[in-house]
């Protein structure tokens, strides 16, 4: 998993209305990526509905969040407009950024192992640089913390 001080790889991917955005796009803004397994799951889902209630106050601090997973396109609009999500979801289905951030990991449940994505969360400084990582973030409070993380943060 990538960690604070590094550079996030640039990626290009479509969000749930089909269009294209690059991160890169986004540069001279904050950024929170979080990745998340799978859209309509109740942590997820949790999750995300944190997100867009915190979504006025991280848009009053200029900074973008991007949700990304691998499902689709079209199950990311669905996700978007049943939860009402004022957000950028991504669809990673080739699993590209996922494996560049270093999230899709081995996973064991019920003594099961299968490969998934780790829920965690990385805040991106205004040049594209992890400034901070939550692994295994909670879906109940992981908005919050990227959000209490950007207003207390003091660049070095």
């Amino acid at each position: 998993m990538l960690e604070a001080g590094v550079f996030a790889p640039d990626f290009t991917l479509k969000d749930q209305k089909g269009n294209e955005v690059r991160l890169s796009q986004f540069r001279g803004k904050k950024v929170v990526v979080y990745f998340y397994p799978k859209d309509l799951t109740p942590g997820c889902t949790r999750e995300a509905c944190a997100y867009a209630g915190l979504s006025s106050q991280f848009d009053a601090d200029n900074v973008v969040i991007l949700g990304i997973s691998k499902d689709s396109v079209a199950s990311h609009e669905k996700f978007a407009v049943k939860h009402n999500l004022p957000f950028i979801l991504l669809s990673d289905e080739n699993k590209e950024v996922l494996e560049a951030f270093g999230v899709w990991q081995e996973k064991k449940m019920y003594g099961k192992v299968s490969m998934g994505v780790v829920r965690s969360t990385f805040v991106l400084d205004e040049d594209g640089k992890i400034i901070k990582v939550f692994k295994r973030a909670k879906p109940d409070t992981n908005a919050q913390e990227a959000l209490d993380f950007i207003r207390n943060y003091q660049k070095v």
